[in-house]
């Protein structure tokens, strides 16, 4: 019998965890530091691992992951990794990051699981099913009024989304409850779908960064708008939402 393309990418995350708990807190080796972000070889070895899972039960597949592309990109099935997505949050011993895998085919997003080793608790879907956490079904928040919303709201340090999202911030602040910058995009997502948060804004990501967080949040009944960035190649802007709130300020 096959295995279930569900099954293998829960696997590959939980492995991912195990290495990531693993090096927690200890001297890491890094590969190249940034003005706002960290590579680190960890996040290259614990991309290899997960390819080396999904490739293992499904060998005519693509990977397109933060870290580079394998297998057959050639494929109409592509598995979408984000290794370590808070790398920053990692790198600095905050126990807050996840790793982030999605299943593309055909251009249609059609699995998603999120995993956050500190906490050990796993997002998952796969299209046409029930979204849930370590097992259980989930869904976005029923709240109704801005006032009583708690928001994450994030922008890259260019310029031009520094000056799109530091106004649209301090809206936010004043309306809503409380704001939040969090430092990664798939567990904010991960929130929307289970009602921890009710939004996510975020100015410019990476597909890898929100792929399973889309079907997660739309499976759980919320909104997921994406718009390619025209002045950032590759890079898309992300408004996902337990649409029952009006973000309008």
């Amino acid at each position: 019998m096959n295995p279930s393309p569900l099954s293998v990418a829960i696997d590959a995350a939980r492995a991912a965890g195990a290495l990531l708990r693993a090096h927690f807190g200890a001297p890491l080796d890094v590969n190249e530091f940034h003005a706002h972000d960290i590579k680190l070889d960890l996040d290259v070895r614990t991309q290899q691992l997960i390819t080396d899972h999904l490739l293992a039960a499904f060998p005519d597949h693509g990977i397109f992951g933060e870290e580079g592309l394998a297998g057959n990109q050639e494929s109409a099935s592509h598995w979408i990794v984000d290794p370590i997505d808070g790398t920053v949050n990692y790198f600095y011993s905050i126990p807050h990051f996840c790793i982030s895998i999605a299943l593309r085919q055909a251009g249609e997003i059609v699995l998603g699981v999120i995993y956050d080793p500190q906490r050990d608790e796993l997002w998952a879907v796969e299209k046409g099913g029930t979204p849930t956490l370590n097992g259980q079904p989930i869904q976005v928040s029923a709240r109704t009024k801005l006032s009583d919303a708690v928001l994450s709201v994030g922008f890259a340090k260019s310029a031009a989304t520094i000056a799109a999202g530091l106004p649209l911030l301090g809206k936010y602040v004043q309306h809503a409850r409380k704001c939040r910058l969090m430092g990664s995009a798939a567990l904010d997502l991960a929130y929307v779908a289970c009602g921890r948060l009710d939004a996510y804004i975020e100015q410019q990501v990476s597909l890898w960064d929100v792929a399973a967080g889309k079907i997660l949040v739309e499976s759980a009944g919320g909104s997921f708008q994406m718009t390619e960035r025209t002045d950032a190649p590759g890079k898309i802007s992300v408004i996902a939402s337990s649409g029952h709130i009006d973000l309008n300020v």
